[in-house]
């Protein structure tokens, strides 16, 4: 299986300005590709490979030492295939009938990455004193916020090291044998996820919805209307643009912090998660939900939940959640119960008063339960995955 651990980086001044030397580089190099392959085909409506441009380009890297040839070989090798990638998406769009968007020439705010072969123009280091570095090429060995180990098994496959306003941060794609699924032994858990509370579980357990963006929506709103004031192209409209860029990290942040947390706490606590099956698109193109239901990040929940599920061996089951807030989950009872989102307690002739959204998750966890006995007949398996949201 492949994991990717993200490392705060602390370049020096001089570090910082060799880094930025190459990302001028290597988006010269990027729009210098899209140019070639523009003006080749509308001069004679041909195309061009990959490799024809990496034979133009290893013979510029000779003829320009001090510019293009400061870059790192397989650096280079993988921009060039990253356009190729490019071109090869817009043409399948055009077959699919899709809107294609053809590539486009990358800006200095448009390009803040370089990536690398570990062990080929940047590897990972231990100095004397136990601290983590990051060599560069031409630009030397970086301190890392080292906050998070690498497991002894993994193998750093790729490195793709970022600029993100104003600061630098380093990505290791790693390696890992994959995990084997055991039939679960322990806690077993139906979770419903919605806007009122993102998640209900079947036990009772209510997650509130913290509504990031909403918090710090006045404060987004007055950066906002600063930038639109600032004349464009000035200094100050360039800081003005920061601020803003600023507050929607930090509320990303908080976003992608929480569910990384609330995700390690289920895998951790249950040994089966039952899960909807769901397609987010109904509240994210709903002009009333659209807003809260990207605040919320449920398809990051889901991302998440399924990665650290097969990293902990924990089953993920994933069920059609059809009816499932409709339904009553009391003992031998099959009745339908209707209402609408308003009401938000689920209340039968039965006798069952609950939360809605924690009935829908019992309902889940019955779902995910007889979905893995008809998998898992003899005990065994891996996590269901159904398609990506």
């Amino acid at each position: 299986m492949n994991r990717t651990h993200k490392y705060r980086l602390y370049p020096s001044r001089k570090q910082q300005e060799a880094l930025d030397f190459q990302l001028w580089q290597m988006r010269t190099v990027y729009n210098d590709g899209l140019a070639e392959r523009r003006w080749m085909w509308e001069r004679s409506r041909l195309g061009v490979s990959y490799p024809q441009q990496w034979a133009r380009f290893q013979q510029a890297r000779k003829d320009f030492p001090d510019t293009i040839g400061q870059l790192n070989a397989t650096g280079t090798q993988q921009m060039l295939r990253r356009l190729d990638k490019a071109f090869n998406a817009f043409f399948r769009r055009i077959k699919r009938g899709e809107t294609a968007g053809y590539p486009r020439f990358k800006g200095r705010d448009r390009f803040k990455s370089l990536e690398y072969k570990h062990g080929d123009g940047c590897k990972l280091r231990t100095d004397v004193a136990g601290r983590k570095l990051l060599y560069i090429q031409r630009v030397g060995e970086v301190k890392v916020k080292f906050h998070r180990p690498i497991p002894d098994n993994a193998v750093i496959k790729h490195v793709v090291v970022k600029q993100q306003n104003g600061k630098w941060y380093v990505t290791l794609m790693l390696e890992l044998p994959d995990v084997k699924v055991v039939h679960p032994t322990g806690r077993q858990v139906g979770i419903d996820v919605g806007l009122h509370s993102l998640l209900a579980l079947s036990d009772g357990g209510l997650y509130d919805n913290p509504r990031w963006l909403k918090k710090s929506l006045a404060d987004l709103r007055v950066a906002s209307r600063r930038l639109g004031r600032r004349k464009k192209g000035g200094k100050r409209r360039k800081k003005a643009a920061v601020q803003v860029a600023r507050l929607h990290e930090k509320i990303a942040n908080q976003r992608r912090d929480y569910w990384h947390k609330t995700t390690r706490q289920l895998v951790d606590r249950y040994g089966l998660v039952a899960i909807e099956d769901l397609n987010l698109a109904f509240m994210t193109r709903n002009k009333h939900l659209s807003r809260s239901a990207h605040d919320a990040g449920l398809g990051m929940f889901r991302q998440l939940l399924e990665y650290k599920a097969e990293e902990a061996g924990t089953q993920l089951v994933a069920v059609n959640p059809r009816n499932s807030s409709q339904e009553c989950s009391g003992y031998e009872c099959d009745r339908v119960v209707p209402k609408t989102l308003k009401v938000r307690v689920h209340q039968c002739e039965c006798g069952l008063i609950m939360d809605r959204d924690v009935n829908a998750a019992r309902n889940i966890l019955a779902l995910g339960r007889s979905v893995q006995e008809l998998t898992y007949p003899n005990g065994e398996g891996v996590v269901l995955r159904s398609s990506p949201l």
